[in-house]
Order: structure tokens, then sequence, then C-alpha cells
């Protein structure tokens, strides 16, 4: 198991207002002593060849992978010519997957959004032809998609179309397909699904190919009954708020008793940053100590990310 990190709290900066670069991030991200950086489509301010492979550069002389790529297509739209826009744009951020993460590197793939009008059936039709068509790019570029149990994009109108189970589980039935593609599995986002995230990874893990983690906990006063939708899901509540990975709602224990039974050996990537990097450094250093535990970490490895950190922060106590 090898620990990646993706700075969601800085999605706004980033993505959204782009006050902040990807440059300034990989720099920034060297006091984690991770071994790779999750990148995000939108961290990527151009396409030009030259651009990417300065992205690249930077990443190496961090002295990080780039394994994971996070795109957000939108499979279910209602407007044909909409979805063939998706398809076009997930075909380049493929390719930049491959520029940037060599082979063996996975670009996260997403059914589309909730769209009111698009049916459960239609949805899942839609987003499984999709992805199936984009399988031969995938193998010619010798790179991974992997589906995410999702919420809802940062610049998304509405929440995952298949953010129940039921129907993440409908589209992985119509994509056979296990060389190249696979199921990055989020804990939390199955937490905000309202279902337990280890109940959830049992019913997926023969597929699970990436993972990002994170923790929730709910505030003073508040419980995840209370939370709950309509529809059995939790939301974004103002009340679920973001943690240090394994302080928080999620069973990781039990997590890593399933992927470690299974013989998972991809990568991890810590998704925070919400409350500081402090809290990535700490969830950085969970993980290592799960790693030693569950998957017999790497000593060359453990060593070089404790120095890393050390070096990056003096006196912290890492």
């Amino acid at each position: 198991m090898r620990i990646a990190a993706f700075p969601k709290g800085y999605l706004d900066q980033m993505v959204i207002r782009r006050t902040k670069t990807v440059f300034e991030w990989i720099d920034e991200a060297k006091v984690l002593g991770v071994d790779g950086l999750e990148l995000h489509t939108g961290f990527l301010w151009s396409s030009e060849d030259d651009y990417v492979a300065r992205v690249g550069d930077a990443l190496r002389n961090g002295g990080f992978e780039m394994p994971m790529m996070c795109a957000s297509p939108d499979f279910t739209h209602p407007d044909a010519d909409a979805r063939s826009r998706e398809w076009d744009r997930q075909a380049l951020y493929m390719r930049m997957t491959a520029a940037l993460g060599g082979p063996g590197a996975t670009c996260r793939v997403l059914s589309g959004q909730a769209h009111p009008e698009v049916c459960v059936e239609q949805g899942v039709e839609w987003a499984a032809e999709a992805i199936n068509s984009l399988l031969p790019l995938a193998a010619e570029l010798d790179i991974t998609l992997a589906l995410e149990n999702h919420y809802k994009a940062s610049t998304w109108t509405y929440p995952e179309f298949a953010q129940r189970p039921e129907v993440f589980s409908a589209i992985l039935e119509r994509i056979p397909e296990r060389a190249r593609f696979g199921v990055q599995f989020d804990p939390s986002n199955a937490l905000v699904a309202g279902v337990d995230a280890a109940d959830f990874l049992e019913t997926v893990i023969d597929r699970v190919v990436t993972m990002q983690a994170s923790d929730r906990y709910v505030e003073a006063g508040s419980s995840l009954e209370d939370l709950r939708q309509a529809d059995g899901t939790i939301g974004y509540s103002t009340a679920l708020k973001h943690g240090v990975i394994g302080r928080g709602l999620n069973d990781y224990d039990r997590i890593f008793r399933v992927l470690a039974s299974a013989g998972y050996d991809g990568w991890i990537s810590i998704e925070d940053g919400v409350n500081g990097i402090d809290e990535m450094i700490d969830s950085a250093q969970f993980l290592r100590t799960a790693r030693d535990r569950w998957f017999g970490g790497s000593t060359a490895v453990r060593v070089r990310n404790h120095e890393q950190a050390k070096a990056a922060v003096p006196g912290r106590n890492v």
C-alpha cells in the first residue's frame, strides 16, 4: 500500500478562484512525507504539452509520483451534445493522466449528475455506455479508469447520479472490464450516502483499484440520524465536519481489515486539508501506522517519509 495526498481544502483556491497554483501545492506537500500526489483536472490550468511537462517536472523534483487524476465527467446530462463534449474532455484528461502518471496511473470517472429529468435506467445506460467506450483509450494509454462512489463535484448543480449503492452497482454490472476499469473507494462518501463504509466496501472489494481516505464527525448536539434525508442519504450537512483520518465516524480498523484480507496493494490518497495542513500531516502519520500494521509497510519508504516530514517541519514531533 502506498500513500498519496489530495488537498480537498484547497479546491476553491485551486479550481474555482485560481489563487493557488499546482506548483505551490506541490512545494507545500513536501511536509506530508507521502509517496505521491493525486491531482484534480482543475489544478491544471492549461492542457498545453509544455505546461503539463512543467507540472510533471515539478512532481518529480519534489519526489512525488502522480498515481491518480480526479476527473468529473457528467455522462448523465440530458443533452446528447453535452454528453459528447463530456466524453471528449474525459479523453483529454486520460491523456494528461498518462503524461503525468505513466503506466498504471488511474483516472477517476463518474457517472454524472442526478439531473431531475433523467430516470435511473436511462442514466445507468448512458454512464455505462460512455465508460465502456473509453476503455480502448485506457488500454492504449496503459492507464485505468476508476469509478468513485462520489457525492458531488465542486462545479456541479446536482449530487452524483450513482450516489446510492444500488445505482452504483447497476453501473458496475454493465462494465465487465477488470484490466482497465475498477472502483475508487471513498469511505466518507459511503457515509454521506447513508451507508456503512465497510459494509459498502465488502460489496465492491473485488474491483477496488484505488482509495481516497478521509474522515467525518458530527458536531455536538447532532447525530447521523438527525441528518438523514428522505432518500436515506446524509448529504453535506453543515453539522458533518471534516477531521483527521482515524478519529471520526469511519471504522478504519474494519476497512483496513477488508482491504488487507483481499490483498489490496494499491494507493490510498488522503483527501482532506479542510482544517489546514497540520491535519493532513496527522492523517499521513495515521496511514503510515496503518500500513505497518495491516499491509507490512516498506522500511525504506517509512524511513524516507519520516525524514522528509521532520526536515520540512522543524521541531514538529512526527
